[in-house]
């Protein structure tokens, strides 16, 4: 091995010289261009290979390691990856960043110029995505056996601009220019069947079997990701696959001059992998949806078990020992009913000895409170589309019922809320069920989320599964979060106190005693300062807007939701827009108020909040009434990168979902580690955050979830609300009388409407005054820059918790049972 490691070294130099030969190898023989005759892309694409290439080698080390140590891996089964951009991370990682950087200077070129030319990969959408990525740098950080398994999207969800205002959707052509950073892996290809029907029949020894006849077949083919830990010593996978047809078009129709019928199949079967999210509102969307939650994890299991058993030599009755499988929500969950066919009609096992190995295997992370985002599936479309898989959910239901019946005799209502098949207003699956019954452990994300999981949308399944049901708290990567998106911070603490914390995030606490120290607190100001400024160049680069980098950076950037409140914030917006409007001398510290994020195409309430911001922004930044005091800016198509740029300038972090809807968020977590002051409800990990940070460096308010929960059972009148603030009562009266939108007065009043005549589902109004009074103890704390940055340097130190690391590291612990494989050890 360390011959091969020794050639490998003299292929891909190190040195800067050998690099700037590399480099110009790469472009001539890989991109074909000569050198005199080039573009930035080119260089880009020529970098990236050469960057590859030197992952490539610690890659096949820890594969081959993995494999020779017969080590018990963890498979993550995720509908989103978002990995953002590759290529400063992957240097960062690896250790090469300097001497690439003097490359490149040394050839008359930018590595800034040259990496903003990577386009950024369509795996995701939010936080479930984003929190995928922590977690595969975290598993190679710590030397963990772990691999994720998704979709290959072409199309990412989509690319947002905004176009007078309102959301456009645009397609997300990542992969246009191709990506440098995958490998192709033709001979990597398995058949995900589709319809058919299910013939059974008895065998030589009487039991009962099964075929899945007659269907419509896709081939996966896999596309591989080399992802470097921090130290460049493990490097895991990431396994995407992409849907291919049986075959390429019918010759048929094609020597008859048909051309479009004789690719019709193959177009139709590579649809699955196109597009991230199709809108399930129609039809053909949902029946795309489930084709593609099934495509992916069918060949991630067929993918599992060969690597299980490549050559036949072991039992599959050893599965739970080598393999953990993590359902990433409930998206995965139809992984479940999936390995019991393969285990039951292909590997000829019992009922009870299949099942005792799929529970032992899969475990369940729940991301979400809200019962209508639980995702169900009609049973009609899952008995055309996945016939024997529907037998098999019947199966796993019948013998779970039976269960529960016999613990709980006569208790017909139990047996009808618990079972996995809905039978009111059209039967449906429900697959979060199906993933409590087939996991043997379900964690929350948060422990308030982990509580109310417990006592609401789950309680019946704690009371019969009570040692199933645990805690994990999410966090995120400090590499991505911190020293690579922050460099002035990270740079800062590393002076003040090494750089162990990169890996070991607790070393913050060292911090604590410099936030009494007036010099760093004066050294942490002006990199805030700076990241203000350079956030505000790139604005106005880029949309031709001046943000005031002196002014309070007051951020809320999120995919746009009802319960993520941004109208709460709007509401806010308004008020002290009114106030300052009566009194422009007001004693108000400028504020610059930056929302973000994308709304589902098919929300209409939620595009409408976009068009509201945007309404509203328009007629406060062209006020000379307020405007050296206020500002408003929607930051468009909000993805990593943007979120990567803005955060390290964030003063002040809005985290202001209803008390008992967030499962967790990590956007407040980022924002905290490059210390922002979070302004939030005791929703989610802010309640850890309070407990970390300290609940006087945190401005919380708003009623709890229980209180949110006795307010409805009470009867809820946001009237009462209305009526009885008049600040409330008129900015509500703006957004749907027309102030914000004169050639259109009925524009916003559905919003209007949602908040008082359709009940205020969410608690804006009731949360209102609360929320006005926490921003003026905002005002009050910035007007001195020392004790803010007293508060924000407190924020940093004890920010330890929320580090991906530790959470890998409890589920390594508590549920997968893996241990570290050291490099080359």
């Amino acid at each position: 091995m360390s011959a091969q490691h020794d050639l490998c070294n003299e292929v891909e130099p190190t040195d800067v010289e050998g690099l700037k030969q590399a480099l110009v190898n790469r472009l001539i023989y890989s991109i074909g261009k000569d050198p005199l005759q080039t573009t930035n892309r080119d260089w880009f694409l020529a970098l990236a290979q050469v960057v590859r290439d030197h992952m490539t080698l610690r890659w096949m080390e820890t594969m081959r390691g993995y494999y020779l140590g017969n080590v018990k891996r963890v498979y993550y089964l995720s509908m989103e990856f978002l990995i953002g951009r590759t290529l400063r991370n992957s240097l960062l990682n690896m250790g090469f960043y300097e001497q690439f950087n003097q490359a490149i200077e040394e050839m008359g070129m930018e590595l800034d110029s040259l990496r903003y030319m990577e386009e950024e990969a369509g795996l995701g959408n939010g936080g479930l995505g984003r929190l995928a990525a922590c977690f595969l740098d975290s598993l190679a950080t710590m030397h963990l056996p772990g691999f994720g398994y998704g979709i290959r999207y072409e199309y990412g969800m989509f690319s947002q601009a905004i176009e007078n205002g309102y959301q456009i959707e645009r397609p997300d052509t990542w992969l246009r220019y191709g990506n440098p950073w995958e490998f192709a892996r033709t001979e990597v290809l398995y058949r995900v069947q589709f319809r058919g029907h299910v013939s059974a029949q008895y065998d030589g020894q009487g039991r009962l079997r099964h075929q899945w006849l007659d269907t419509e077949d896709v081939m996966a083919m896999a596309f591989d990701t080399p992802i470097p830990g921090h130290g460049g010593q493990t490097v895991n996978n990431l396994r995407l696959w992409s849907a291919k047809a049986t075959r390429d078009f019918d010759l048929r129709y094609f020597n008859e001059g048909n051309y479009i019928k004789a690719v019709d199949d193959k177009n139709r079967s590579e649809n699955l992998s196109k597009v991230l999210y199709p809108d399930d509102t129609t039809e053909m969307g949902r029946e795309l949806r489930l084709r593609q939650e099934y495509f992916f994890v069918s060949a991630s299991l067929q993918d599992i078990l060969k690597g299980f058993d490549p050559d036949g030599g072991h039992s599959v009755e050893s599965l739970p020992n080598e393999v953990a499988i993590q359902l990433n929500d409930t998206h995965p969950s139809i992984a479940i009913p999936e390995l019991m066919r393969i285990l039951l009609d292909q590997h000829g096992l019992e009922w009870e000895k299949a099942w005792d190995i799929t529970r032992r295997t899969f475990s369940y992370t729940n991301h979400t409170l809200q019962p209508e985002a639980l995702e169900t599936w009609p049973v009609k479309l899952m008995e055309v589309l996945l016939p024997r898989v529907l037998q098999i959910i019947y199966d796993i239901n019948q013998h779970f019922l039976r269960d529960v019946s016999s613990r709980f005799p006569g208790d017909a209502d139990l047996i009808r809320r618990v079972s996995l098949i809905d039978e009111e207003g059209g039967r449906r699956v429900r697959m979060a069920y199906l993933a409590i019954v087939g996991s043997h452990k379900v964690n929350g994300v948060a422990k308030l989320h982990s509580d109310l999981m417990k006592t609401t949308i789950f309680r019946d399944f704690a009371k019969l599964y009570p040692d199933r049901f645990i805690n994990i708290t999410n966090g995120v990567t400090p590499r991505r979060w911190l020293t690579h998106s922050n460099s002035a911070l990270s740079n800062l603490i590393t002076r003040a106190i090494g750089t162990e914390w990169i890996t070991d995030l607790s070393q913050l606490k060292h911090l604590t005693p410099l936030a009494d120290d007036s010099s760093f607190l004066r050294e942490f100001i002006a990199v805030k300062q700076t990241n203000k400024g350079l956030l505000a160049g790139l604005v106005k680069k880029r949309h031709g807007i001046e943000l005031d980098p002196s002014a309070m950076f007051d951020t809320q950037i999120k995919r746009i939701h009802e319960y993520k409140r941004q109208l709460l914030n709007v509401l806010h917006i308004i008020t002290r827009y009114n106030r300052l409007r009566a009194n422009p001398n007001l004693d108000y510290p400028a504020r610059c108020i930056i929302l973000g994020g994308k709304a589902a195409p098919g929300y209409r309430i939620a595009k409408l909040i976009i068009k509201l911001i945007n309404d509203v922004a328009d007629t406060i930044n062209h006020d000379p009434a307020v405007s050296s005091k206020l500002q408003v800016w929607f930051a468009p198509n909000y993805n990593v990168s943007r979120a990567m740029e803005l955060i390290p300038a964030i003063d002040l972090s809005e985290q202001i979902s209803t008390a008992g809807t967030e499962a967790s968020g990590t956007g407040n977590m980022k924002m905290t580690l490059n210390g922002a002051l979070t302004i939030g409800t005791l929703d989610g990990a802010n309640i850890e955050i309070r407990e970390e940070v300290g609940k006087e460096n945190i401005f919380i308010f708003g009623k709890t979830a229980a209180e949110i929960h006795e307010l409805f059972q009470r009867g809820y009148s946001p009237w009462d609300y209305y009526y009885g603030n008049a600040e409330l009562r008129q900015a509500l009266d703006m957004i749907g009388n027309g102030f914000f939108s004169h050639e259109e007065p009925l524009r916003f009043r559905p919003l209007f409407d949602e908040l008082l005549h359709n009940g205020d589902r969410y608690a804006l109004l009731a949360d209102y005054e609360s929320y006005i009074t926490a921003q003026g103890k905002v005002d009050e704390l910035y007007r001195n820059p020392e004790a803010w940055a007293r508060k924000a340097v407190l924020n940093v130190a004890r920010s330890g918790y929320f580090s991906s690391d530790r959470t890998i590291n409890e589920y390594a612990s508590r549920i997968w049972n893996v241990v570290p494989v050291l490099p080359n050890g």
